[in-house]
């Protein structure tokens, strides 16, 4: 299942807009807050897809009848890149746990690279719904270790994963590898460039978020 956002006319187009366009992403505050405002509204139309309890409510004139999450899903992001994302989903589902994940590219002498990953913090993940967030799905290849290492460890329930922009390479790369994840993406690009970033894409979304690493 693949959800594209791009493809519904509401307000998240704008920001998503607004992530591209170069003006705008010289305020780095506005792009993690766009980024943020994405995350909110992938949470809102993933918990169109879960699982649902009803109970009474107690309110000062009476009782109502309300609808409450019957799982809180587990967020896991991959560092430093996700973390508006993150906080965005984090802000709907307000309590969930939270796993977070250190993957980046080391690039070889050659101009090749490959996907280093040091750090995974998680709680267990036995059992949970696992949404697993990252701005940018270019080759999908640090996704596709990230959610496998997951997987390798913890039987989880189901998979949801994220992105605020994807390349089509990058999604048939992770529906080829991780056929059981539910894919909802903010919009998807068709081109990449030599060295794997996404076109028209946004540019680096750490480097915009956070400042320019050495």
């Amino acid at each position: 299942m693949i959800f594209d956002l791009s493809k519904t006319k509401s307000i998240a187009n704008t920001f998503i807009a607004e992530l591209r366009e170069e003006q705008i992403q010289k305020d780095a505050m506005r792009f993690r807050k766009n980024l943020e405002r994405l995350g909110e509204f992938f949470a809102y139309e993933i918990s169109k897809t879960l699982n649902y309890s009803r109970k009474a409510v107690i309110t000062p004139l009476g009782t109502a009848q309300s609808d409450f999450l019957s799982h809180q899903p587990a967020l896991a992001t991959i560092l430093r890149a996700g973390l508006p994302l993150h906080q965005g989903l984090l802000n709907i589902f307000d309590r969930a746990d939270s796993c977070f994940i250190s993957a980046y590219r080391k690039t070889e002498t050659n101009g090749d690279f490959t996907i280093q990953m040091d750090y995974i913090s998680t709680p267990d993940l036995d059992g949970r719904i696992l949404i697993l967030a990252d701005p940018m799905l270019a080759t999908g290849k640090s996704m596709v270790m990230c959610c496998q290492e997951l997987l390798k460890r913890y039987k989880i329930k189901e998979l949801h994963i994220v992105a605020a922009i994807a390349s089509t390479e990058g999604l048939a790369y992770v529906q080829a590898n991780l056929p059981e994840a539910k894919l909802w993406m903010g919009a998807v690009d068709e081109e990449m460039t030599s060295k794997s970033y996404i076109v028209p894409g946004l540019g680096d979304a750490g480097d915009l978020a956070y400042g320019t690493k050495v």
